[in-house]
C-alpha cells in the first residue's frame, strides 16, 4: 500500500523546480534531529495576535511543504524501488532454497530411521521394479514425443503455405524448447539442428512477406507478420528491415516504370536497357512517352508512400492497445521492454518518413531532368507542372516537407522551358503586331478576361471546393491521386464575342455568310498561327472576315462602353493567362514568369509608340506631350528588350551576344495600315484601337495586380511595384502624343497664318467685329468635328480620347494666333484691342495667348523681368514683342540690351 501511495504522488503532475524551491524554503531546524518537536516549535512561533488569513496561508504553506518533500521521498523510494525488489527476490528465493533443503534432510533422515529399522531385501526389490516402471513409462512418453517432433516439418510447411507465420513459428520454438528437454538423444540432437534451420528459414520467408508490404499494405497480411516477429523477439529487427524494404521498392519500381516504357517505345527487350543505371535509364525515354511513363511513376510511388502511411495507422492503432494490455499486467519488466519497442518504433517510422519522401524526391528529379522539356507543347508542359504539384502536395500531407529538390528541378526545367516559349511567343507577338491591322475586335460589353479559359483557374482559387480531407484519407481506401487524363478535354466553348444588337443569332450567321470573301486578306491573318515547333495554337483569333460581316452588317458595337481591343491584344491577355497558369502551379519561378510578362506588356506598349506615337518633332511644341516618366520607360525598353541591330556583330563578345539573343527586333507597321489620309483623319480610327487597346491592356494588368504580388517573392516586390508604377500606369499617356499628331494635320494652321498676316494691326479705330481668320479658324473646328463624328461611326471614341483631341487642336490654335502675332511690323493700341476681340474664347492654354497680348503694354523695365519670367515663348515671338511693343520709344542700348536677354534665356530645346 505504501508503494502505491507513493506511485499515486510520483504520478500527480507538478513542476520539479517549483517542487526544490518549496524544499529549499523549508527552514533547517526541521532537518535538525529526529526528536524535534514540530508541533511546539510552529505554536510558539505564533504572534501574540492571530490573523486567520495569514494563519490559513501559513498553513497552506506547510501544507506544499510537506507534500514536496513526501513527492520527494516518494521518488527516493521508487527510485530504488527495482533494487529493492530485485534483492528482496534474492533473499526470498534463498530462504526458499534452505527451507526445501530443511525438508529434505528432515524427511532424509526420517526415511533412513524407517528403512533401518524396517526395510528388507524384498522391500528393496520392489522398490528396485517400480523404479524400473516409472523409467520405462518416461522412456514411451518420451518416444512418443520424439516422434511427434519427427512428423513437425510436414505440419511447418502447411502453415507457411497457408502464411500462417506466427503458428509456424509458436510450434517451432515449442518444438525447440521439446528437444532440449531430449538432447540426451542422439536424435534429438540432429532434430534440434533441423529446427534451427527451419527457423531460419522460416525468418526468411518472413523477411520477404514482409517486403510485400511495400507496395500493397493488407492488414490482416501484416498483422501476422508483426505477430511472428514479436514471438521471434525481432520486433526492432522488423522495422529496420521494413524500412530497408521501402528503400528497395522505391527503387525496384522507378526502374521498372521506366524501364517498361523504354523497351516499348524502343521496340525490343534488349537486355542493355536492363543494365543501364536508373539516371541513363531516364535519358532514353521519349517525348511521346514521357508523361504517361511520369503519370504511371508518381501512381507507384504513391502506392508505395500509401502503403508506408497505412503501415503508420496499424502501429498507431496496434501498438496502443498492445501498451493498454500490457499495464493491465502485473508484469512490470514486460511493460517496460513494450513501451520501449513501442517508442523505438514510433521514432523509426517518423524518421522513415523523411528519408522515403527524400528517396521519392531524388528518382523524380532524376526523372525530370533526363529529358529536355523545352520542346514540349504548352498544354503538356502544364501537365507536367500539374502531377509534380500534386506530388509535391503528397509530400506535404506525408511528412510536411516542402519538397525543395523537386522544386529546384522542376524550377530549372521551368525557366529552360519558359525562357524558350517566351522567346517564342514574343517573336509571335511581332508577328502578329506587324499583321495587325488594327480593326476593332467586337466582344461584348461585359466582356472579361475571367471568361477566357486561361483565366478559369482565377476564379476556382476564389471560390474553392476545399475537401477536409488529405490525399491519402481521400484515397486509403482506394484509387490514386495520379490517375489524370494527359489528354485535356476541350472546355465549353467561349461566348465573349459581341452579337448584332438587334438580329437574332441565326440572321448573325447569315450576315458572317454573306461576306465571306477574303480576297484582300494576308493568307497568314486567313487562319490562327501555329507554331512550327510546338504545334502550340496561341490565340483563337477573330478572322478579318468576321471582322468585316460585322462592320458591314452595321453592328452597334460603337454605341456601347464595349472595350476597345484587337486580337492582338486578346493575344497578349491569352498569354498572360497562360504565363500565370504556370506561375500558379509552380510559384518558385513566380518572378521570372511576371518578369516575362512584364517583357509582353513593355513589347506592346513600345510597338503602340513606334506605330503611331514616334515622330521627333513632337517635343519642340512646348507641351510636353511625353512625360519623362514615359520617355524613361521607352529608353529603357528600347535598351533591355529591343533588337536595333540588323544583323549580328561578329566581333562582339559572347556576353554582348547572349544580350542579343534575349532582345527582340523593333516591329514595323503594316503596310495596310494608312496614316497618311486626311480623309480618315489620318488613321484615327486605327489610331484609337491601337491606344486604347493599349489602355485596356494596362487595366488589365492593374487587376491582376494583386494576384501577382500576391505570389511575388518578399525581396522580388520592387521590381513588381516599379513596372506598374513606371511601365503600366503610362500606357494612357501615349494618348498625347499619338493624338496629337492627328490634331496638328487635322486643320489647316498655315491657312490661318496667311490669313492673320493680312489683318491689319495698326488702326486708328477700336473694331467692333472680329477678323476672318477667326471664323476661318471656327470652320476648321466645325470640319473637324464633322470627320471625327464619322470615325466614330466605325470605332468609339472615349471621352478621354475625344477630350485630348480637342484640347490639342486649340492648343495648337493658341500657338498658331500667337504666333501671327508674333509677324506683326506695326500695331497700335486699337490694334492690341482688335487682337483681345479676336480672342475671348474661355478654351484651354487661354492665358498662353492673353498673356501675349498684354505684353505689348508693358513699359521696358517691365519687359525685361517679363522676358526673364515666360520662357514659354519662342526667340521670334520675345524678339517680335521687343520690336513691336516698344519701337521707337527706347533706344538702341535698351534695345539690346533686352534682346540680350532674350538670347541669354537657358531655355531647353522645344
Amino acid at each position: 500500500m505504501l508503494t502505491l501511495e507513493f506511485r499515486e504522488l510520483r504520478e500527480q503532475p507538478s513542476d520539479p523546480q517549483a517542487e526544490q524551491e518549496l524544499i529549499n524554503s523549508i527552514e533547517q531546524v526541521y532537518f535538525s534531529a529526529d526528536s524535534f518537536d514540530v508541533v511546539k516549535y510552529e505554536l510558539e512561533k505564533l504572534p501574540s495576535v492571530l490573523n486567520l488569513q495569514e494563519l490559513e496561508a501559513y498553513r497552506d504553506k506547510l501544507k506544499q511543504q510537506q507534500a514536496a518533500v513526501s513527492k520527494k521521498v516518494a521518488d527516493l523510494i521508487l527510485e530504488k524501488q527495482p533494487a529493492y525488489v530485485k534483492e528482496l527476490e534474492r533473499v526470498t528465493s534463498l530462504q526458499t532454497g534452505l527451507q526445501l533443503a530443511a525438508v529434505i534432510c528432515t524427511n532424509g533422515r526420517r526415511h533412513l530411521n524407517i528403512a533401518k529399522e524396517g526395510f528388507t531385501q524384498a522391500s528393496l526389490g520392489l522398490l528396485a521394479n517400480q523404479r524400473k516402471r516409472q523409467l520405462l513409462i518416461g522412456l514411451l512418453k518420451s518416444l512418443r514425443t520424439i516422434k511427434t517432433l519427427q512428423r513437425t516439418d510436414v505440419r511447418l510447411s502447411e502453415m507457411l503455405e497457408e502464411e500462417d507465420y506466427p503458428g509456424a513459428i509458436q510450434l517451432c520454438l515449442e518444438c525447440q524448447k521439446a528437444a532440449s528437454t531430449f538432447k540426451h538423444y542422439s536424435c534429438i540432437s540432429e532434430l534440434n539442428s533441423k529446427l534451427q534451420d527451419t527457423l531460419e528459414q522460416i525468418e526468411e520467408q518472413l523477411d520477404v512477406a514482409l517486403s510485400k508490404i511495400c507496395k500493397n499494405f493488407d492488414i490482416n497480411h501484416y498483422t501476422k507478420v508483426q505477430q511472428a516477429y514479436r514471438l521471434l523477439g525481432k520486433t526492432q529487427t522488423a522495422m529496420d528491415q521494413l524500412h530497408m524494404h521501402f528503400t528497395q521498392a522505391i527503387h525496384n519500381t522507378v526502374f521498372q516504370v521506366v524501364l517498361g516504357y523504354v523497351e516499348l517505345c524502343a521496340g525490343n527487350t534488349d537486355t542493355k536497357f536492363q543494365k543501364l543505371q536508373y539516371k541513363d535509364l531516364c535519358t532514353h525515354v521519349t517525348p511521346d512517352s514521357y508523361i504517361p511513363c511520369l503519370a504511371d511513376l508518381c501512381k507507384a510511388l504513391w502506392e508505395v508512400m500509401l502503403s508506408y502511411y497505412r503501415t503508420m495507422e496499424w502501429h498507431e492503432k496496434h501498438d496502443n492497445e498492445d501498451t493498454a494490455s500490457a499495464s493491465e499486467g502485473s508484469n512490470m519488466i514486460g511493460t517496460e521492454e513494450t513501451n520501449f519497442d513501442r517508442g523505438y518504433i514510433k521514432k523509426k517510422l517518423e524518421h522513415g518518413l523523411t528519408r522515403i519522401w527524400q528517396d521519392v524526391q531524388l528518382k523524380v528529379k532524376t526523372y525530370l531532368l533526363g529529358t529536355d522539356l523545352s520542346i514540349f507543347k504548352y498544354d503538356d508542359f502544364i501537365f507536367v507542372l500539374d502531377i509534380i504539384s500534386r506530388l509535391m502536395q503528397v509530400g506535404e500531407e506525408f511528412c510536411g516537407s516542402k519538397s525543395e529538390v523537386l522544386q529546384e528541378s522542376i524550377r530549372k526545367q521551368s525557366v529552360n522551358y519558359f525562357k524558350n516559349y517566351h522567346r517564342t511567343r514574343l517573336d509571335e507577338l511581332r508577328m502578329f503586331l506587324e499583321n495587325e491591322t488594327w480593326e476593332l475586335c467586337p466582344v461584348k460589353s461585359n466582356f472579361s478576361i475571367l471568361q477566357l479559359h486561361e483565366f478559369k483557374f482565377m476564379e476556382q482559387s476564389r471560390s474553392p471546393s476545399v475537401s477536409p480531407m488529405t490525399l491519402f484519407e481521400q484515397y486509403c481506401s482506394g484509387g490514386n491521386p495520379f490517375e489524370i487524363q494527359a489528354n485535356h478535354k476541350d472546355e465549353e466553348t467561349e461566348d465573349v464575342l459581341a452579337s448584332n444588337g438587334y438580329e437574332s443569332d441565326e440572321q448573325e450567321k447569315s450576315a458572317y455568310q454573306e461576306y465571306d470573301s477574303d480576297s484582300d486578306v494576308p493568307e497568314e491573318l486567313k487562319r490562327d498561327y501555329v507554331d512550327e515547333q510546338t504545334g502550340d495554337v496561341p490565340v483563337k483569333s477573330v478572322s478579318r472576315e468576321t471582322l468585316k460581316s460585322r462592320k458591314k452588317s452595321d453592328y452597334s458595337l460603337n454605341k456601347v462602353n464595349a472595350p476597345i481591343l484587337t486580337n492582338t491584344t486578346l493575344n497578349v491577355i491569352r498569354l498572360v493567362g497562360k504565363y500565370m497558369q504556370m506561375m500558379n502551379i509552380l510559384k518558385p519561378i513566380a518572378f521570372d514568369v511576371i518578369h516575362f510578362m512584364s517583357q509582353l506588356f513593355d513589347y506592346y506598349l513600345y510597338a503602340i509608340y513606334t506605330f503611331f506615337g514616334r515622330n521627333d518633332s513632337l517635343e519642340s511644341t512646348g507641351l510636353g506631350l511625353s512625360s519623362s516618366r514615359l520617355r524613361t520607360t521607352l529608353n529603357r525598353i528600347q535598351e533591355s528588350l529591343i533588337d536595333l541591330e540588323v544583323s549580328a556583330d561578329p566581333t562582339a563578345t559572347l556576353t554582348a551576344a547572349e544580350e542579343r539573343k534575349e532582345k527582340v527586333p523593333s516591329p514595323h507597321l503594316s503596310q495596310l495600315v494608312v496614316l497618311t489620309s486626311g480623309d480618315t483623319l489620318y488613321g484615327l480610327a486605327e489610331r484609337v484601337v491601337a491606344t486604347e487597346s493599349l489602355v485596356f491592356l494596362a487595366e488589365q494588368f492593374e487587376f491582376l495586380q494583386p494576384h501577382l504580388d500576391a505570389v511575388m517573392p518578399a525581396v522580388k516586390k520592387p521590381f513588381l511595384q516599379q513596372f506598374y508604377s513606371q511601365t503600366v500606369s503610362t500606357a494612357s499617356e501615349l494618348r498625347k502624343p499619338i493624338y496629337w499628331i492627328v490634331a496638328g494635320k487635322a486643320l489647316d494652321y498655315e491657312q490661318m497664318l496667311l490669313l492673320m498676316a493680312n489683318v491689319k494691326w495698326d488702326v486708328k479705330e477700336i473694331m467692333s467685329q472680329h477678323n476672318i481668320y477667326v471664323d476661318a479658324l471656327l470652320k476648321e473646328f466645325e470640319q473637324f468635328n464633322r470627320r471625327l463624328n464619322e470615325v466614330s461611326k466605325r470605332v468609339r471614341i472615349p471621352l478621354p480620347v475625344s477630350n485630348i483631341l480637342w484640347e490639342h487642336c486649340i492648343r495648337l490654335a493658341n500657338r498658331t494666333i500667337v504666333e501671327g502675332y508674333a509677324n506683326v511690323k506695326k500695331c497700335s493700341n486699337e490694334g492690341r484691342a482688335l487682337m483681345q476681340l479676336d480672342f475671348q474664347q474661355p478654351i484651354p492654354d487661354k492665358e498662353f495667348v492673353e498673356t501675349y497680348i498684354k505684353a505689348y503694354y508693358l513699359t521696358e523695365n517691365d519687359m525685361e523681368r517679363w522676358i526673364k519670367e515666360h520662357r514659354e515663348y519662342s526667340t521670334k515671338q520675345l524678339t517680335n514683342l521687343v520690336n513691336v511693343c516698344l519701337g521707337s520709344h527706347i533706344n538702341k542700348k535698351a534695345r539690346q540690351k533686352l534682346l540680350a536677354a532674350i538670347d541669354d534665356i537657358d531655355r531647353p530645346k522645344r
